[in-house]
């Protein structure tokens, strides 16, 4: 019985064996056009589309198509709203794994991607590789009616707005309407009366982050704008604009009552009034 038992292990170790010799022995599927191996025919035969530019998954409402049947499923959710993926700290919810995971970082602070230059930390590859922009210069985004180049799709996008003359972000209380929504919200604040930025010094707070900033410099002192015919300083770049004027001699502004130019704002204002009095 027992020599029954170990020939029957050592024809099974041997059709292991064998079975094993066959599967090792097996030669990797190859790409022909790149070099690259694959373990199964079916992984090179999904490869071979991103050669042939083959997408055979094709979306029945928006007629877009895809290389894998799995992209099209996570496509289709963009029509049915579907959002598998929920956050169990915050319960917000997405579409596809991957962005839950990305998302999850807001909550446990990683940040996996470092540029190795200034050490700044992202959450996503794609925002550093947005930030090695900054160091290298790269502004891969062209305006093709004026040649400025940016270094964002995004930033190009709403530089095309001063072309076109869109204005999308309206303010519902008003006509007026912008080109950037940051700057909609900003303007929003007029309304509401909302001061968001605090000066810790004063406690004097402002709509905006860089009304915060130019408040700064009368507790620090700094003016980092110089005049570059009298060598003058002044701590905000709209002084120095005005400034300017004393050397150019130009006069923007006209009373609308005796049609006189002068060089500053507040002094057309005068003049309005002290016509309007007599």
């Amino acid at each position: 019985m027992l020599l029954k038992t170990a020939e029957q292990s050592i024809t099974s170790g041997g059709i292991l064996t064998a079975a094993m010799g066959k599967d090792a022995g097996k030669t990797p599927d190859k790409c022909q056009s790149c070099g690259k191996c694959f373990a199964q025919g079916n992984n090179l035969k999904r490869h071979m589309r991103t050669h042939t530019g083959e997408k055979p998954y094709t979306c029945k409402l928006c007629q877009k198509s895809f290389t894998q049947g799995g992209n099209l499923k996570m496509h289709m959710r963009t029509h049915t709203g579907e959002k598998p993926y929920k956050c169990q700290l915050c319960h917000k919810s997405f579409a596809q794994g991957s962005h839950l995971k990305i998302h999850m970082r807001i909550h446990n602070g990683e940040k996996p991607y470092i540029c190795q230059l200034c050490q700044k930390s992202f959450t996503q590859g794609n925002n550093l590789k947005i930030h090695m922009r900054i160091h290298t210069g790269e502004k891969p985004y062209i305006c093709q009616l004026c040649q400025k180049s940016f270094s964002r799709s995004g930033e190009l996008k709403e530089h095309m707005r001063t072309h076109t003359g869109e204005k999308p972000y309206k303010c519902l209380l008003l006509k007026t309407s912008f080109i950037e929504g940051c700057n909609l919200k900003t303007h929003m604040r007029t309304h509401t009366g909302e001061k968001p930025y605090i000066c810790q010094l004063c406690h004097k707070s402002f709509t905006q982050c860089s009304e915060l900033k130019a408040h700064i410099r009368i507790h620090s002192g700094e003016k980092p704008y110089m005049c570059q015919s009298c060598q003058k300083l002044f701590a905000r770049g709209g002084d120095l604009k005005a400034h300017l004027r004393t050397h150019t001699e130009e006069k923007p502004y006209k009373c609308r009552l005796c049609q006189k130019s002068f060089a500053n704002k507040c002094q057309r204002c005068q003049k309005y009034i002290l016509m309007v009095v007599i």
